[in-house]
């Protein structure tokens, strides 16, 4: 996997593209991601359903990979099993 790599959920709509690749298995619903959408969809794992925001930066706990949305859906991202969270807008600095 490597940057501006764009994965497809199996069990939803969810689509992302890859900003910082990192090692492991980027799974959705609980169902490993890949390039090309497979013909049959399943069902998200019941762990794994709080779905994807359009536009929201994934990042895991090691600040390793980071995967942006392109397409929402009702399955959650994660890597290795682990599931990855939104990251945070950087504040911006005051004008005083």
């Amino acid at each position: 996997m490597k940057a501006g790599t764009k994965l497809k959920s199996a069990v939803c709509d969810t689509e992302v593209m890859v900003i910082r690749a990192g090692e492991g298995v980027v799974a959705c619903g609980g169902v490993p991601m890949a390039e090309d959408k497979p013909a049959e969809t399943g069902s998200p794992d019941s762990e794994f359903s709080g779905g994807t925001l359009l536009g929201k930066r994934y990042v895991d706990a090691q600040d390793t990979l980071e995967l942006l949305c392109v397409k929402p859906g009702a399955g959650s991202l994660s890597l290795d099993g682990v599931a990855l969270m939104t990251k945070d807008a950087k504040p911006l600095p005051s004008s005083d």
